[in-house]
């Protein structure tokens, strides 16, 4: 039986949260968005509190029910919480001449390579440079800007000698030591 799923969810002031049928549409200061829920799952919605449970079962598909019910009480969270709140993912660029410019809808990153590298930002998705070494990717969605932030540390991921690269700003590289003659 799901932890997870137990939880209620406390819907914050500001959020609208509407159930029809099986799509849950949550609205709020940064926008709309909705989630299907599968059809194992029953969300009840009492007075700002949602909860969830599973339909009657038998025994054999109760645990994959309520795994479902598990998985539906997250990814409502997450679209409550972004819709009140946003989401963010904070980036550090590590290494000389290594530099970030957010130009509108583009990301202009200069990380070593002979030409600027040029990221066109998913739609919903915004990047922020507070500083040149400093990438700051916000969004309504948590798998977009996840995803986006992915993306971008994938054009050069850390290297584990000197720690160069792209990384999350609390990602830990582990460092190897350099080969002995």
């Amino acid at each position: 039986m799901s932890r997870v799923a137990k939880a209620p969810i406390t819907i914050p002031a500001g959020v609208e949260v509407s159930l029809n049928g099986s799509i849950l549409t949550a609205k709020g200061k940064l926008g709309q968005m909705q989630i299907e829920i599968n059809s194992s799952v029953v969300v009840n919605m009492a007075e700002n509190i949602l909860t969830f449970d599973i339909v009657k079962v038998d025994r054999k598909d109760e645990k994959k029910a309520w795994a479902q019910a598990g998985t539906a009480r997250a990814n409502s969270a997450n679209l409550i919480q972004g819709v009140s709140e946003g989401w963010e993912k904070k980036l550090s660029l590590i290494g000389v001449g290594y530099r970030a410019k957010s130009m509108g809808k583009v990301l202009d990153l200069t990380l070593g390579f002979s030409h600027p590298v040029k990221y066109d930002l998913p739609e919903g998705i915004t990047a922020e440079t507070p500083s040149q070494t400093e990438i700051v990717v916000k969004g309504m969605d948590k798998q977009k800007v996840g995803q986006a932030a992915a993306e971008i540390r994938a054009y050069r991921p850390p290297e584990p000698y000197k720690g160069k690269g792209v990384r999350y700003t609390d990602e830990y590289v582990v460092r190897k030591e350099a080969k002995k003659k």
